[in-house]
């Protein structure tokens, strides 16, 4: 499966205009931790994908691998329209076509609503999953949010 997921972040990136900057690491960036040593960045520069249930949509939440996401600060920021809950794996793997360690931001199968952590714009460079828990991709915070058509929110949850 994670063939034909890595070549649909591909297309994807392509399409949008975006350079196709999908890198491999055999020994896994499964984890915000792992993709960070791997890539050789901060912890915080990898844009980690959270996949979540708002009512029967998926919700993708992009967030700083150094950060926990805030469910109630994920509501507020949806205006609280839906009601949003954790997804099992079996359940974002059909809806979104990525298992769970490669979800990437972009070529879902089913188009996800989309909030961006506001930490990661502090950041030039970030690092998202590609399809695989062994590809990730370079972009921007700018250009991930024109690529997932997401919103910028605060989801950070606070310490």
């Amino acid at each position: 499966m994670s063939g034909g997921s890595v070549e649909r972040v591909r297309a994807a990136l392509l399409a949008a205009g975006h350079p196709d900057t999908v890198a491999s690491f055999p020994e896994g960036t499964r984890s915000a931790a792992e993709a960070a040593a791997a890539v050789g960045c901060t912890v915080a520069q990898i844009a980690k994908s959270i996949v979540f249930r708002a009512g029967e949509r998926p919700l993708l939440v992009i967030a700083s691998g150094a950060n926990r996401v805030d469910m109630r600060k994920v509501g507020r920021a949806l205006d609280d329209m839906f009601h949003v809950k954790r997804a099992d794996g079996g359940w974002v793997r059909d809806v979104t076509g990525f298992a769970i360690g490669g979800v990437a931001p972009v070529g879902h199968v089913t188009p996800p609503l989309v909030l961006l952590d506001e930490d990661l714009f502090q950041h030039e460079q970030v690092w998202a999953a590609a399809g695989s828990p062994m590809h990730v991709f370079a972009t921007t915070p700018d250009a991930l949010l024109r690529l997932s058509g997401g919103l910028r929110a605060d989801v950070r949850e606070d310490a």
